[in-house]
């Protein structure tokens, strides 16, 4: 499909009232341009985000294309005793804890619609000035664990040493500041930026505003006695005992906002100017999002110590459960520097004959038992490639991709299981990442890491890589480097539907050249006072567009309300005939460890329930 056919088919329905400044008709006039933009080099040079392609694909599931299967299907004649439907880390976990407890001899196969697996933990890299330097396209970094914990055994399975991370020390003549691990990692101090929303032109920093009490912000005496209250009160740690106690049910019962403001005596107006973020790793607004959100990522304990990150994010997790499925995948030993570094050989990914196969760029469109659920023996599963449309047979499928495609391609899902989907909603966001000369601009005003409130995206950090990835075992101010925007599109004060909505229709209707004409503007606004020069500075631009990047959950998303249960729970009770559901979705949690954790249950409930002879 053309970028003119995309468009004509997908876009045009939006609809006029949420296209923003560009109409269809202009963006077809420029059809020619490109939608997906740089990608890079690598493995992953054509693999950056949601792709024109990918998203064409996609969104033919979406506009009914294959309710019915076409006549001219290629049937390929294989059956497997496991499908998995989405490569990322859930789906990766799948087909590994498949091949760990299913037994030597059965076989699986990963369907992903990617021309990369990984799902959204995938990286981007630059060539700058002779130096490989990496970013992640979406999952960035990943928690220490716990010495006994399933994630501590997974990630020796998988032979992911998180003790071997060196990171890059510090060498200049310039005074050191601290770096973090990770591009949400933001070590203080920080630099705050009031721009032109507050009457700042040209624009203000504020360098370690915490410690300076936001003396000097331009803001109200009431709006900072707010945020220093809000700032002040913040505890670590969860406020209830355990998952599904009183308080954890009452916070699920309301909204991130109507706790901000009930709990901490925060305005609405303070929370849309300087919040419209808040619960972040959910996409959508704290005016729509179930407060438990808050606490959701730390219930799945972990080492209290710093978070920990690959140079491309989750990528390297990814990788190694690949390189554990398959060890011809990625050349080499299974090490650290190994498996980040050395190429992906893809020839090696669905070879006949081996019990654990991935067929990329491949869109599951039909998923359907062989009669009743209940008693069949098989189940078909076709998929889309290269503008063909193939199908197979398998014993047991593990559903593994998002929500909104899963209860699209089930073609035989049972009403109550579509209705508990229709709960789940889902937000976009897009991860842009900046490759640099350097980040002297950002070390003249004394800072590595800063936040900001208007324009594309609110923060962004300087970080070191670890050691095994990279050449230069040190880092200054001069040394080259990524930063990583993240753009979400919350509108605040409308529906969670609506503000997913009008989010994925600003992603997908602003060209590439907007985008990076949009980027460098504003990094213009914000540094060049400190010496940013957009021409000689920025290596390369490459955008990730993710148009449901994130699972947003209402109130009692977590634990139901008015006496009924969860939508979750439905889809995590038990398989559907032959079908097993995973993802990060039915946690509300889009975190490894829950895709990983989602992934190993579906499995089990399949082995335990559905093969068994």
């Amino acid at each position: 499909m053309c970028r003119r056919d995309f468009l004509n088919s997908t876009l045009l329905a939006v609809g006029g009232v949420l296209l923003g400044p560009l109409s269809p008709q202009q963006l077809l006039a420029t059809a020619d341009d490109d939608w997906t933009g740089y990608g890079g080099v690598g493995d992953y040079a054509n693999s950056n985000g949601n792709t024109l392609e990918v998203m064409s694909a996609g969104h033919q599931i979406r506009n009914g294309v294959f309710n019915s299967l076409p006549p001219d299907t290629i049937d390929t004649g294989e059956v497997f005793d496991c499908v998995v439907v989405g490569g990322g880390v859930s789906g990766l976990s799948a087909a590994l804890s498949f091949k760990k407890y299913a037994g030597p001899h059965l076989t699986c196969l990963v369907l992903d619609n990617h021309p990369v697996f990984g799902g959204e933990a995938k990286r981007n890299e630059f060539i700058v000035d002779g130096q490989r330097i990496m970013g992640p396209q979406g999952a960035d970094h990943f928690q220490i664990p716990l010495p006994h914990s399933f994630m501590a055994r997974l990630f020796e399975l998988i032979g992911l040493d998180w003790r071997e991370f060196k990171y890059q020390e510090w060498s200049s003549s310039s005074p050191e500041i601290p770096l973090g691990n990770s591009f949400e990692d933001m070590r203080s101090p920080i630099g705050f930026y009031f721009g032109a929303k507050f009457g700042q032109k040209p624009g203000l920093w504020l360098v370690d505003p915490w410690k300076k009490k936001l003396q000097g912000a331009p803001i109200s005496e009431a709006t900072r006695s707010e945020l220093l209250k809000y700032n002040e009160q913040q505890r670590a740690g969860l406020p209830f005992e355990y998952p599904g106690d009183e308080k954890s049910r009452q916070l699920d019962s309301v909204t991130i906002e109507r706790h901000l403001m009930d709990n901490y005596g925060l305005s609405k107006e303070t929370i849309q100017t300087f919040m419209a973020d808040e619960g972040g790793g959910f996409g959508a607004g704290p005016d729509v999002l179930s407060a438990y959100c808050i606490y959701a990522f730390d219930v799945d304990r972990s080492m209290d110590e710093p978070s920990l990150s690959f140079p491309g994010g989750n990528d390297g997790i990814a990788r190694h459960i690949v390189k554990t499925l398959i060890p011809d995948s990625i050349p080499g030993p299974n090490t650290l520097e190994a498996v980040c570094l050395n190429n992906i050989d893809f020839q090696a990914l669905d070879r006949p004959g081996q019990t654990a196969r991935i067929r990329l760029s491949s869109t599951t469109v039909w998923v359907k038992h062989e009669g009743n659920p209940s008693a069949s023996n098989f189940v078909t599963v076709a998929y889309t490639r290269g503008g063909k449309v193939y199908r197979l047979k398998a014993r047991s499928v593990v559903m593994a991709g998002g929500c909104w495609t899963s209860k699209l391609v089930i073609r035989d899902l049972t009403s109550a299981q579509r209705q508990a989907y229709d709960q789940f909603y889902r937000s976009p966001c897009m991860m842009a990442n900046v490759a640099l000369r350097n980040w002297r601009f950002l070390y003249k005003l004394g800072i590595s890491a800063c936040q900001w409130f208007e324009g594309l995206g609110s923060f962004t950090a300087v970080r070191k890589l670890p050691t095994f990835s990279t050449n230069n075992k040190t880092i200054g101010p001069d040394s080259a480097v990524v930063l990583t925007l993240k753009v979400l599109y919350p509108h605040y004060g409308l529906p969670v539907q609506e503000q997913g909505d009008r989010g994925r229709a600003q992603l997908l209707t602003t060209p590439f050249r907007d985008y990076e004409r949009q980027i460098r503007a504003q990094l213009t606004d914000m540094f060049s006072a400190s010496g940013f020069d957009a021409a000689r500075d920025i290596a390369g631009i490459i955008l990730n567009r993710w148009g449901h990047a994130y699972v947003s959950p209402q109130p009692g998303f977590f634990f139901g309300k008015n006496g009924t249960p969860p939508p979750r729970a439905i889809l995590r009770a038990a398989p559907f005939g032959r079908i097993a559901f995973a993802n990060t979705d039915l946690s509300g949690t889009p975190d490894h460890r829950t895709a990983i954790g989602e992934a190993h249950r579906a499995v089990g409930q399949l082995l335990d329930q559905v093969l068994t002879e």
